[in-house]
């Protein structure tokens, strides 16, 4: 199997996508913080290049799931300067595979349009979604200078999948954790990736046909696990 790198695995989505990758490759964990569940993890501190190095080490793919929000000073260090230093890493030890992940910041532009496909990259005015943008960025510098296939995956929310019939409808960008396994499974697998980076559109209720994602499906084979409209359906009661 591939030896797969996940930084970020204690975090908020680490935990719930690993468990969908382990059974295709020898997945290692790291974070600053213990795995909820006590799963072993390395210690690796993303604002230290050489810990990211020493980490990535011996690894044919890296993803990258860290991110912080609340701290001006320490959401760049993570956010921007983390990026960096796995591309750094990813370039000095001959690794092309990496998976990293951002926010959709253009997507409320667009909210009152319908079959929206390749959305703009639009910063706003956020402090969060600037340092995710600049991640993007050095990503895509790296990806392209030094060959290393990189795809970026732009989503909004992230959360189980419902376990019953629903009311109302999902929220734009909101992705359920088998598909963002099933997503870093097709981006690892591809052999090359235009131009060496790609972001792409991720989420998994499309029924309202607000958001396309037919570039994902297009380059990645890409489509959701579950059908949507399943979570509608009720039961009727037959009458004679």
């Amino acid at each position: 199997m591939k030896r797969i790198l996940v930084f970020g695995a204690s975090g908020n989505v680490g935990p719930h996508v690993v468990p969908f990758l382990e059974p295709f490759y020898e997945v290692h964990l790291a974070d600053i913080k213990p795995h909820p569940f006590g799963k072993p993890v390395r210690r690796v501190d993303m604002t230290s290049y050489e810990q990211v190095f020493d980490a990535m080490e011996g690894m044919d793919g890296g993803i990258n799931f860290t991110v912080l929000r609340d701290d001006p000073v320490v959401s760049f260090e993570v956010n921007v300067k983390g990026a960096y230093h796995m591309m750094r890493a990813a370039a000095a030890l001959g690794i092309h595979r990496v998976v990293h992940t951002a926010a959709q910041s253009a997507r409320y532009w667009f909210d009152n349009d319908f079959d929206v496909d390749h959305i703009p990259e639009w910063l706003g005015t956020g402090y969060y979604m600037l340092t995710k943008y600049l991640s993007q960025e050095i990503c895509r510098t790296y990806a392209r200078t030094f060959g290393i296939q990189t795809v970026c995956f732009l989503f909004n929310g992230l959360g189980p999948k419902p376990t019953g019939p629903v009311k109302g409808d999902f929220p734009p960008f909101t992705v359920i954790w088998e598909d963002l396994a099933h997503a870093c499974r097709l981006a690892l697998g591809r052999e090359s990736i235009a131009d060496d980076f790609q972001y792409f559109n991720l989420h998994s209720h499309i029924g309202q046909g607000k958001y396309a994602i037919d570039k994902t499906r297009r380059l990645l084979g890409y489509e959701p696990l579950e059908r949507w409209e399943a979570y509608f359906r009720r039961e009727v009661e037959k009458t004679a």
